[in-house]
């Protein structure tokens, strides 16, 4: 598995930044054609369609507030915990990419400053799903930033070779992708131009942490079995904050995230001990 993955990263070209970039300039265009690069503007224009989608994803508050977790970079990995031990290179590209997403998502945020949307639309939001947040910090989406970058490395790591599969599987990573940033909407934490942006930065970080995994062996010692015993302490770590976060809120997401951490937990644990 390992071996396909580093396959798979080295076909890919530099060309791959065409279309975020494209997609951001055009984004800025329309913001700018709109005149609605002013704070005030950027939220009033997506009023509408920001309090339709959360009317209608906010029929669905459990399963909103579930999938929204996935945002969340210690839950996502915790369903890719046991690929450090059968694919590490897909973990190289992991930890390089959500560097990226760190750089982006938190200096943008203080940057443009945007309102959260219960600031601006406090009375008129449908469903909000969890602590409401009302900083000014909506801009991009943290969250779907993580989504992206995630799960774009995954998309190039198992990339089908033949093309009719490259484009099943490519249009289900992606869609996929879509579901989980607007619940960012469906909870009311986010308006429909922050899950988008911040899409388009995940896509961005992942693929960059892909060619930096590809240039330089900073994740090497991944694969080295001898740092085993950390992952083991950060796995049980993990666990004891997953079950705090059960006790807090009891949710679907946590106890299959657990499980499957455990799962990772016993299994690099034999290995290392076996040795």
């Amino acid at each position: 598995m390992n071996t396909s993955i580093i396959k798979n990263y080295s076909k890919l070209k530099f060309s791959l930044y065409f279309l975020p970039l494209f997609c951001l300039a055009a984004l800025v265009l329309f913001l700018y054609y709109e005149n609605a690069l002013s704070v005030y503007n950027y939220a009033q224009i997506q009023k509408s369609t920001f309090l339709y989608i959360n009317s209608h994803l906010g029929l669905y508050p459990n399963l909103q507030y579930n999938l929204t977790q996935l945002g969340d970079a210690s839950i996502f990995l915790s369903f890719l915990a046991l690929f450090i031990l059968y694919a590490p290179k897909l973990w190289e590209a992991l930890l390089s990419g959500l560097l990226f997403s760190l750089l982006f998502s938190c200096p943008l945020k203080a940057i443009f400053g945007v309102p959260r949307p219960a600031v601006i639309f406090n009375n008129e939001i449908t469903c909000i799903m969890g602590r409401k947040l009302c900083g000014f910090n909506s801009l991009p989406s943290g969250h779907s930033i993580v989504v992206f970058t995630v799960l774009t490395i995954i998309l190039f790591a198992f990339m089908p070779q033949r093309l009719k599969f490259k484009i099943l599987w490519s249009v289900s990573i992606i869609t996929i992708g879509f579901i989980l940033a607007f619940t960012r909407v469906g909870v009311g934490a986010h308006y429909p131009l922050d899950v988008i942006t911040g899409s388009i930065l995940g896509y961005i970080s992942g693929i960059s942490g892909i060619f930096i995994s590809r240039k330089y062996k900073i994740g090497a010692w991944i694969n080295n079995d001898k740092y085993y015993p950390i992952f083991i302490a950060l796995f049980i770590i993990c666990c004891i904050c997953l079950v705090g976060k059960i006790i807090k809120e009891n949710l679907i997401i946590y106890y299959l995230s657990f499980i499957s951490l455990a799962v990772s937990l016993y299994k690099i644990t034999y290995v290392y001990v076996k040795k």
